[in-house]
């Protein structure tokens, strides 16, 4: 098969698989709605204290190891009905939790010591970045909202300061699917508490079907050329290397991947860990254009849908700029890194403790404690 077909081929799957994410979150929103007011009142409340919200997004952003995930799936909550406010924590445990791909990646170089050393500070100077801009930010957003505030200012600006209906040929691909498929797989239901499960169920599975295949297409045609070019080009400088983080991660819909691909470089030597610390950062500005895709799938709600999704690029804007914006401070997340790889290889049970309890048990137990 020669290059332009299979490029064809690919470009053609890529769009295949980003309508089925875009029908997965009209169906995660129509799955909501079934729920009717008093249940997802309930549900709401699981997650409304913030603290709990934040550990919430924590927990199964590790689990599904995909921040875009568990963003998307937050926008057709929205989309059904969730307070914007109620959806904003999540969003920001996200964030951490989308960290623990890369220090699972870098366990496979555990056996060879320097090698691993390297890997595992290139994969948890992102964990510890995400970490300091929850603490940094997640009071101030506690207590002012200002996140919430910032997004809806800026998607009234958009919107015209009306509640807009986004009549987009996506809307009129999409939102027929969405009912045919809702109606068809909900029918041989009575109960609407069993039709909304049933709906849910076959919306995360085709999220995670359409997130996962994309990943893998694109980084078939991306990523298998990379390492040269991010030897040679990428990380030339600190601020080239934060745009591709950026562009990388938008192209193939996740942090995880782009981020985790540099971590056998970082233990072979090729990079160092100040060459991978800027293209975390634009792994997670680039990582925000699945939920405004998303966003785009909620036409009935589209302000407060993309309120979320912009409240999620604010937060990495904002997480950025308060924390490089002073060296001492900018250093902290890299000083962790090396503080905790060498921990790791003098203790090997230190990276396995440390993901169970950072992305595992602090938040189960946490969630229990606040809800």
């Amino acid at each position: 098969m020669d290059r332009t077909l299979r490029n064809v081929l690919v470009a053609a799957g890529v769009v295949g698989l980003l309508y089925i994410f875009l029908i997965s979150i009209g169906m995660i929103g129509a799955s909501f709605k079934l729920l009717g007011k008093d249940l997802a009142t309930q549900i709401f409340a699981l997650a409304s204290n913030p603290i709990t919200g934040l550990f919430i997004g924590v927990f199964s952003t590790s689990l599904v190891q995909s921040s875009s995930t568990t963003t998307s799936v937050v926008v057709g909550l929205v989309a059904g009905g969730m307070p914007v406010s109620t959806a904003i924590p999540i969003i920001m445990g996200a964030n951490i939790g989308t960290s623990v791909t890369n220090t699972l990646v870098s366990l496979g170089h555990i056996g060879r010591s320097l090698e691993f050393k390297r890997a595992f500070a290139a994969s948890t100077v992102h964990d510890f970045f995400n970490l300091m801009a929850v603490i940094i930010l997640f009071p101030l957003q506690y207590y002012t909202n200002f996140l919430g505030k910032m997004s809806g200012w800026m998607a009234n600006i958009l919107t015209a300061g009306t509640d807009l209906k986004f009549n987009s040929p996506i809307k009129a691909v999409v939102k027929p699917v969405v009912k045919f498929v809702v109606s068809t797989v909900s029918s041989p239901f009575d109960a609407k508490g069993i039709q909304a499960l049933v709906v849910l169920i076959v919306a995360a599975i085709l999220l995670f079907i359409a997130l996962k295949y994309i990943t893998q297409l694109l980084r078939g045609v991306v990523m298998q050329r990379a390492s040269g070019f991010f030897e040679r080009t990428v990380f030339r400088t600190p601020y080239l290397a934060f745009v591709m983080g950026i562009l990388l991660t938008a192209t193939v819909q996740s942090s995880s991947i782009t981020t985790s691909v540099v971590v056998p470089l970082a233990g072979a030597g090729i990079l160092t860990l100040a060459q991978i610390y800027p293209y975390t950062l634009g792994a997670n500005i680039g990582t925000t254009v699945t939920a405004i895709l998303a966003a785009l799938a909620a036409p009935e709600h589209f302000v407060a849908a993309i309120t979320v999704a912009l409240s999620h690029l604010l937060f990495n804007l904002c997480g950025i700029v308060s924390i490089t914006a002073f060296k001492p401070v900018r250093n902290i997340p890299i000083n962790l890194a090396n503080w905790m790889a060498e921990q790791a290889i003098i203790r090997k049970w230190v990276p396995l403790v440390y993901i169970l309890v950072v992305f595992f048990i602090i938040p189960i137990v946490l969630i229990y404690a606040t809800r």
